[in-house]
């Protein structure tokens, strides 16, 4: 399998966490998430890259809260890459945001909604940073690989792929673990987003929902399978976030939680440990 080095970060050997709020709310819980975040995992010894979007462009209703917007956001994410030190991942919604964000993050993501958009991953692709495809709901795990294809005939093999859950029924996901090995044949490192497998969307009619009691053991169920990292929206108090608040994991649960994934891994992928 392909490994994805970002910075000192190789993606494809031990576990790593792609982590953060869902959306910036302001440069300064911004920040604070990112330092709080990086101290954790810098103590348990497990490589972080952070994530916020700075624009929630797939939102259920016009009055969902959105973020700063592209420009705005940009200067946090670059502010917090530049305080920290942490790598930095956000959406991209469309080809005119392709530069701009390319100049500041270290990860494109690929929202699983545009998974198939191929002009926009084309651009992604064509400015040489590592893309990481976020799997539509509606996108079977071996179709993957058609949306893999349009970033390397750009002649970009730094892939991500990101399992994010499967429509099952109406305003319900549900995670079919065979998808993670499946996912990981096509060559290239797999990601598990617990937080957006747990979400109900437009469960709340205006909004979508979510069952975050089961963030934890569907992490611990997809470490087991064998995925190179989680993704997970974390916030330090959910309840009272403008986005995702029902399936973001509290900042107060994350240590439990890497403490028993750490420890899967360490099974799981032996010979990483034994170094």
């Amino acid at each position: 399998m392909k490994k994805v080095c970002i910075g000192d970060i190789t993606i494809g050997e031990r576990l790593v966490l792609f982590a953060g709020p869902c959306v910036i709310e302001s440069e300064n819980s911004c920040l604070k998430t990112a330092k709080e975040l990086k101290s954790i995992t810098q103590n348990m010894g497990i490589p972080f890259i952070f994530k916020s979007s700075y624009d929630k462009a797939n939102r259920t209703s016009t009055d969902s809260f959105r973020g700063p917007g592209a420009e705005e956001g940009l200067k946090i994410l670059e502010k917090v890459k530049s305080i920290t030190g942490v790598p930095v991942l956000s959406d991209i919604h469309c080809r005119e945001e392709v530069k701009p964000a390319a100049r500041v993050l270290d990860i494109l993501q690929i929202p699983a909604f545009l998974c198939r958009q191929t002009d926009l991953i084309t651009a992604a692709a064509k400015t040489g940073k590592p893309i990481n495809i976020k799997k539509g709901q509606f996108v079977a795990p071996w179709d993957v690989k058609n949306i893999i294809d349009k970033v390397k005939n750009c002649g970009n093999e730094n892939i991500t792929v990101t399992e994010r859950g499967t429509c099952f029924g109406y305003n319900n996901l549900i995670v079919d673990m065979r998808a993670l090995p499946q996912l990981r044949e096509l060559g290239y490192p797999v990601i598990f987003d617990a937080t957006h497998s747990v979400q109900l969307p437009g469960g709340q009619g205006h909004a979508s929902g979510g069952n975050r009691e089961f963030v934890i053991p569907l992490s611990r169920a997809a470490v087991a399978a064998g995925c190179d990292g989680l993704f997970l929206e974390i916030h330090p108090n959910p309840d009272e976030a403008p986005c995702d608040g029902p399936n973001m994991l509290p900042m107060s649960e994350l240590e439990n939680l890497l403490s028993q994934v750490m420890a899967i891994d360490s099974i799981v992928n032996i010979k990483h440990y034994a170094r």
